[in-house]
């Protein structure tokens, strides 16, 4: 149909051109009445909102976990800086022995008055952040120069104190160390009792400040039962001697005899030979100890008078060993009592120079003698003046401990003139002042460390039968 028709025309539908392929999309060609409309926009999608979901314990853990982090690295920044200054060098400038006690505070104000630091607060709070602070303990210690609070927290908790040595010679009765270790400043407490003689070693020892003197006694005395237990275990078997309390006994006789120590196996030999003999020992610090009881000197030499004085320690008088012994001995005595020299010696006097000669027999010893008479003749001869001595009498000239002279009538067997278990003086023209010989002094132990004493009662000495 056409306009002239009186029927509108009608547009013919385009055929639909299929839609191109690939990336080249081909230009469609429209109508002139159909470019004039334009397309059809698609309807927008209506707007949607999106509600987040209530949920209030995540969001409380999420803030308390930020809040623990920041806290932790705040923490952790503190810690490095005050470790820095814990590790830092102190204010001291010289080394210096401080004495702590009481409590922590205590401490920690002892340390800054005496200098040792500058950062009480910070050594407190350091304490008690690492639970140290329980572990210190009190006593007497030595800080380095410029030591850190590290280092000073390391040797209170250590508890290394300061030791401090004495010496107890050989030879001293029990008497005598008590009054050594009373004499101390260092030791604390007094002595209520004097332990029994024999009981205690002498050694030299150290000790912390502030122990008692008896935990020393005690700490003495262990040693002393230790030692008597090891020596009487390996000693010789053929000794005349029959318990500890022997062994002790005859050692502290040998400790007062002689000084020397290359002597005492063969002192130890002579009176070990005598007890074989049924021999009278014959020594002269028994009978000072039988007049004395240990508590000193008699201030003079021993008169004939004394020598005969009956006491329960007088080997001039009793046979054998005394009941106890004079003396606290020391190692080298009980090992030459144990093993002594294999001789026939059953003299010996001394040599003049501190020393002693032997023999086997009495002739020998009196020409021994003989020889030490003269010695010391000479030196009083060339003494300025000397006073007289009457021919009675021994001289009244303390001897010392460490020199023996067995008296020269004096034999294994019996004869007309000379009596075994009790001597005789031999005659002479005159009898000339007999001066001790010089003895050279004990060489002192080197000193042995010892650990502190822990209380309890002390273990005693095996010497009883």
């Amino acid at each position: 149909m056409t306009e002239a028709d009186g029927v509108p025309p009608t547009e013919e539908p385009i055929p639909a051109r299929l839609k191109p392929r690939g990336l080249i999309r081909r230009m469609v060609l429209k109508s002139p009445a159909a470019a004039i409309h334009p397309e059809s926009v698609p309807v927008p999608p209506e707007s949607q909102t999106w509600e987040r979901p209530e949920r209030p314990f995540t969001n409380f853990a999420s803030g308390f976990l930020s809040f623990l982090v920041i806290i932790l690295f705040t923490i952790t920044a503190i810690f490095v800086a005050e470790q820095r200054q814990i590790s830092a060098a102190g204010p001291l400038a010289a080394d210096k022995i401080v004495i702590v006690r009481g409590s922590t505070a205590d401490v920690v104000d002892q340390l800054e008055r005496e200098g040792v630091t500058d950062k009480g607060f910070l050594l407190s709070l350091y304490w008690q952040l690492t639970g140290k602070g329980s572990q210190i303990k009190g006593g007497e210690y030595l800080f380095r120069k410029e030591v850190s609070l590290e280092q000073i927290t390391e040797t209170l908790i250590e508890g290394k104190s300061i030791l401090h040595p004495i010496t107890v010679p050989e030879g001293r009765t029990s008497d005598e160390i008590v009054d050594i270790l009373r004499d101390d400043p260092n030791l604390s407490g007094d002595i209520k009792v004097v332990p029994k003689e024999g009981t205690l070693l002498p050694e030299t020892y150290k000790f912390a400040r502030g122990m008692t003197r008896t935990q020393l006694l005690e700490h003495m005395a262990q040693d002393q039962a230790r030692l008597v237990r090891e020596i009487w275990a390996k000693r010789s078997p053929d000794l005349p001697i029959s318990s500890p309390l022997d062994l002790v006994t005859l050692a502290s006789i040998v400790e007062k005899e002689t000084g020397k120590a290359d002597e005492r196996p063969r002192v130890a030999a002579v009176f070990i030979n005598r007890l074989r003999l049924k021999m009278q020992l014959q020594s002269d610090p028994t009978v000072t100890y039988g007049l004395v009881g240990g508590k000193g000197s008699l201030g003079h030499g021993l008169t004939k008078a004394e020598l005969q004085q009956a006491t329960p320690y007088n080997t001039y008088v009793i046979p054998g060993l005394p009941p106890g012994p004079i003396t606290n001995p020391g190692r080298a005595a009980l090992e030459a009592v144990a093993n002594p020299s294999q001789t026939k010696d059953l003299y010996f006097v001394a040599d003049g120079t501190g020393g002693h000669v032997f023999a086997d027999s009495l002739e020998q010893h009196q020409k021994n003698v003989a020889k030490w008479r003269q010695i010391e003749g000479e030196k009083t001869s060339d003494a300025p003046s000397a006073p007289s001595i009457p021919a009675t009498t021994v001289p009244a000239t303390p001897l010392p401990a460490t020199t023996a002279v067995v008296p020269v009538p004096m034999a294994p067997k019996p004869t007309p003139e000379v009596q075994p278990s009790v001597p005789k003086a031999q005659p002479k023209p005159e009898p000339k002042p007999v001066q001790p010989a010089p003895i050279k002094p004990k060489a002192a132990k080197p000193p042995v460390k010892k650990l502190p004493v822990p209380d309890g009662e002390a273990e005693q000495p095996p010497i009883e039968d």
